[in-house]
């Protein structure tokens, strides 16, 4: 090897010790860097939650209403909602999860929007409320109130019975509601997590489902004032009288997360941007996953 060839030697070798040296310190930082970012991204869009809707049934327009649930929530949460549905309109439709207690497997929360008034064969009940037994969280709206009732829902039953299989996880019995009229709704627990962003409305006509009783585990968060005009019902006149009932409510199922509210009767209430955020919250509360996190 030449002289100048020695010298250029021993000159670049340690300059390509430093090059890389500073190389692979930039690699590493720029390693660092991408996996803080991919960390902060994680933390900001955290896996949805998986929403299971139930519609159909009785004396609602469903077929529209999922759409629009559907909508809304995704638009106001991190979560995906698939739909179970029939268009069967009696008031024992034929919904698929019957005979299925697995039938939520998979789901973070499971939102009941059906009218199966009818649907009164305790084991049916039991499978239907078996995932929420094991822990899946419930929401549910309006006519899910009127649904699975498995004894005399007129008198008050007794918690714990198979009469009141369903009012156990619903926290509050009802029996009825009155005509169709505006609704005055009034947040009672201002500061609950679910509610202390919210603030009191008044609907279209709707209706205002009664209170039979009041379950020690239940949670009210709202009351529903209405005024009823004098009216026929069965042949029998029913005078005028402003009524109120609670409206909005969670409850504590097994240590399970359960909430409900009795409005949600028209197309118009449903799509109404303060019921929808509503149960939105309601639905993310049930998951403890009411955070900026999950909510868009």
């Amino acid at each position: 090897m030449s002289a100048l060839r020695r010298k250029f030697h021993v000159t670049l070798k340690p300059m390509m010790k430093t090059i890389s040296r500073s190389l692979l310190q930039s690699l590493l930082a720029a390693s660092l860097l991408f996996g803080a970012t991919l960390s902060t991204q994680a933390q900001k869009s955290p896996r949805p939650l998986k929403a299971l809707l139930i519609t159909g049934g009785c004396c609602h327009a469903y077929a529209s209403q999922k759409g629009i649930l559907k909508e809304g929530l995704e638009a106001r949460a991190n979560v995906i909602v698939t739909q179970v549905h029939t268009d069967d309109s009696t008031a024992n439709p034929p919904l698929a999860i019957y005979g299925d207690p697995d039938y939520a497997k998979g789901y973070d929360v499971v939102i009941h929007d059906e009218c199966a008034a009818k649907m009164a064969d305790a084991e049916t009940v039991k499978g239907v409320l078996a995932p929420h037994r094991n822990g899946i969280p419930g929401v549910n709206l309006h006519c899910a109130m009127h649904s699975y009732r498995t004894g005399d829902h007129k008198v008050a039953s007794n918690p714990g019975t198979s009469n009141s299989l369903w009012f156990d996880y619903l926290g509050i019995q009802s029996s009825g509601h009155g005509p169709k009229e505006p609704i005055a709704i009034e947040i009672t627990k201002k500061k609950h997590q679910i509610t202390k962003t919210l603030s009191n409305w008044a609907t279209v006509n709707e209706e205002l489902y009664n209170n039979v009783q009041i379950f020690p585990t239940a949670n009210a968060l709202a009351k529903g004032f209405q005024h009823q005009k004098e009216r026929k019902k069965a042949g029998q006149t029913v005078p005028a009288q402003d009524a109120e009932a609670v409206v909005v409510w969670t409850n504590e199922y097994h240590d399970t997360r359960v909430f409900s509210t009795t409005i949600g009767h028209y197309d118009e209430t449903v799509a109404d941007d303060r019921y929808l955020d509503l149960v939105t919250r309601g639905l993310l509360w049930t998951c403890k996953r009411l955070n900026e996190n999950y909510l868009k």
